[in-house]
């Protein structure tokens, strides 16, 4: 493993230290490994603007930092000597990742398109459903409120990848989150249906 790649997994582990809503360390690795993943099918694609992009996506995230100009990307990679241009081409990469801020919008780069697929893979599946849960109960969010999270957005992802790699991989996550939502919907019914029962006796 390249030393700059070393330093960064140190960095965002010390950045996302204590964080436990599913925006932390762990969330940046696994769509770091699912990028590469990604890239290996992808032979045009710089590996590591594509690795530097995944590990920091989250670096700058306005929902965890109040920075600018992706201050905190920045600024970690000058101090490690990655040229001006890379860092611009990080950080055109990860500004294409967000779902809320690039709805409808295809990423310029082939790196932004593999990042973003990345980054979206990881919001499906069975790690998806976690980290859905996970969010809704450090933020409070009701069961049926987190269970609208994925007809909202999740459920969605499937046909917005851009790589063939990322289609297939979501093809398989997208069906297992499916049948979590069929089974989870038939326990709820039958609860409500066993309180109405309840109640009527």
């Amino acid at each position: 493993m390249p030393p700059i790649i070393r330093s960064t997994i140190t960095y965002i582990e010390d950045l996302f230290r204590g964080n436990a809503g599913g925006h932390d360390a762990a969330h940046s690795l696994r769509v770091y490994r699912n990028a590469m993943k990604i890239a290996e099918n992808e032979p045009e694609a710089d590996p590591e603007i594509v690795a530097l992009a995944a590990l920091l996506h989250d670096a700058d995230d306005h929902k965890l930092f109040h920075t600018e100009n992706n201050a905190n990307t920045r600024s970690f990679l000058a101090e490690n000597r990655v040229p001006e241009e890379m860092i611009n081409q990080i950080c055109t990469a990860i500004n294409a990742v967000s779902f809320s801020q690039n709805r409808g919008k295809t990423p310029s780069t082939l790196e932004g398109k593999i990042v973003q697929d990345a980054d979206r893979l990881d919001a499906l599946g069975a790690i998806g459903i976690a980290r859905t849960f996970a969010y809704g109960g450090e933020h409070g969010r009701p069961l049926q409120e987190s269970v609208q999270h994925f007809h909202d957005k999740l459920l969605l992802l499937k046909d917005t990848m851009n790589t063939e790699t990322g289609r297939q991989l979501a093809k398989e996550r997208h069906a297992f989150m499916e049948s979590f939502l069929r089974e989870l919907q038939e326990d709820l019914l039958r609860l409500d249906q066993e309180v109405l029962l309840h109640r009527s006796l």
